[in-house]
């Protein structure tokens, strides 16, 4: 028998195991690592280079990140800027953001998306690679305003980034096989939803459809509701893999 010191990892990954969807599984994984001091999280696969924006949404496990910023991400292009990409694709330790400033501080766009991320309460963060058994490159961030971490928490955070990079993968499949035909969007709603997964914000939507921002608005709640997803991304991504978008 394990001794009894490892109690609360075994709690904590029977938690996350009790999820039912990722967004449940979001939902944990924040409770935990909010007492480290982390306000969000992003994980995903790294998309091929050259993948339009909406399959690079659709790489997207995990999305808690402060609302609009995903979207203010994938419409401005800054995953083939964004220099914690960059130093997930080239090295296989995780590390802080501000670990990694030194590399981008002559390139004007690297930082513009490290700056725009602090606009949005991401100024500082760690980031774990993983690497999936296909081989793919994938990454796993903790975000917040102020993260001061110590070595051994960043040990912990590596270990909760693992499992739960893992839990997300076999949620995220699941439901598609069993409750594809479950889900049902309205002509609308499908469409606001393509428009979205383009990088329109709702007002652009609203004026693409002859319809009022607040009637954007209300077609995506909508989406979200069904789909069961806590942020745009997350919504274009689960479409996708549903094939009610393309």
């Amino acid at each position: 028998m394990l001794p009894k010191l490892i109690d609360h990892t075994y709690d904590l990954f029977r938690t996350f195991d009790r999820a039912g969807s990722v967004e449940d599984l979001n939902a944990c994984l924040l409770r935990a690592v909010g007492r480290f001091g982390v306000e969000s999280t992003f994980a995903g696969v790294i998309p091929l280079p050259g993948s339009g924006r909406s399959a690079q949404a659709a790489h997207v496990l995990i999305d808690r990140t402060p609302p609009g910023w995903s979207e203010r991400y994938f419409r401005a292009g800054h995953l083939d800027r964004d220099p914690t990409i960059r130093r997930l694709t080239t090295e296989a330790t995780p590390f802080l953001w501000s670990e990694i400033e030194p590399l981008y501080r002559e390139d004007p766009a690297a930082r513009r998306v490290m700056d725009e991320a602090g606009d949005f309460r991401l100024r500082q963060g760690f980031t774990v690679p993983l690497v999936t058994l296909d081989g793919r490159v994938a990454g796993f961030s903790f975000g917040a305003e102020r993260l001061d971490l110590s070595p051994e928490l960043r040990g912990m955070l590596h270990l909760i980034a693992s499992y739960v990079f893992g839990r997300s993968l076999i949620l995220s499949h699941t439901p598609v096989q069993d409750d594809r035909a479950a889900v049902r969007l309205t002509p609308r709603e499908r469409e606001a939803l393509q428009w979205a997964a383009a990088g329109k914000s709702e007002w652009e939507i609203g004026a693409l459809m002859s319809i009022s921002e607040h009637g954007a608005e209300k077609h995506l709640r909508s989406v979200h509701r069904k789909l069961g997803a806590g942020s745009r991304t997350q919504a274009v991504a689960e479409a996708l893999r549903r094939g009610l978008i393309t």
